[in-house]
């Protein structure tokens, strides 16, 4: 038997090559060139210069913000009845997005069990100077459990994103080293390049037994913070 063998045309050949040419460009999303430079492009950097680390959020921990990471917050705050008695102390913290605030976390570090605690509180100011929440009288808290704990508000408000100060009142007598809290850092550098009324950490008025409706935070002073009353550690649920 002979076989027969079928010879293509030249000009058939090419047409042929050039169809499967394109076939293959369409196919792959592009020409050889193209994909092999999609292919040679470097994946995206992970937030972090590459580690993917970004650091403790307050939602780790079932927080809704906070002045500062707790694990941070090694520094005792340790003052006098007379240092800081009848003071309110200011600690700013910015929120960056709308929340509920029903409760202020603080850092007891230590207590003193022969203390006499009365008209002691906690509460939020806004950036106008107005009170927009406050707690029960807590001293019976700070006599107990020398841990972090949350102090309900009186009353949860909706609070927008922008400037608070959360506020502190201790009256009565405790030994200065025993009434201890917990701070995320010195008294003196934490205002560093502020200005009242947006200092990070002050002190306003004397001789208060309770946290008034409204406050001047251009009358912020930093006397006492730079006498060792350091900035105390808060948490917001």
């Amino acid at each position: 038997m002979r076989t027969r063998t079928t010879t293509v045309p030249a000009c058939v050949a090419t047409a042929l090559a050039a169809l499967l040419v394109l076939t293959g460009c369409t196919a792959s999303g592009g020409s050889p060139h193209e994909k092999g430079s999609s292919a040679a492009a470097p994946a995206p950097a992970a937030p972090g210069g590459g580690s993917g680390y970004e650091g403790p959020r307050p939602q780790d921990q079932n927080l809704l913000a906070w002045t500062g990471d707790p694990n941070d917050a090694g520094h005792v705050t340790a003052q006098s009845p007379a240092g800081v008695g009848g003071r309110i102390t200011l600690v700013r913290i910015v929120l960056r997005e709308q929340i509920t605030w029903s409760n202020i976390w603080l850092g007891l570090a230590g207590i003193d069990p022969n203390a006499q605690l009365s008209q002691c509180y906690l509460g939020v100011y806004d950036a106008g100077g107005a009170l927009r929440a406050s707690t029960a009288d807590i001293s019976p808290q700070l006599m107990t459990d020398a841990v972090a704990k949350p102090l309900p508000l009186s009353k949860p408000f909706t609070a927008a994103p922008g400037t608070y100060f959360v506020a502190l009142l201790l009256n009565g007598n405790w030994a200065t080293n025993g009434l201890t809290l917990k701070s995320t850092g010195a008294g003196i550098s934490v205002n560093a390049g502020l200005n009242p009324p947006n200092l990070r950490y002050s002190t306003l008025l004397t001789g208060q037994t309770s946290l008034p409706a409204s406050v001047n935070l251009g009358e912020q002073s930093t006397s006492t913070i730079n006498t060792g009353w350091a900035s105390q550690w808060y948490g917001i649920s």
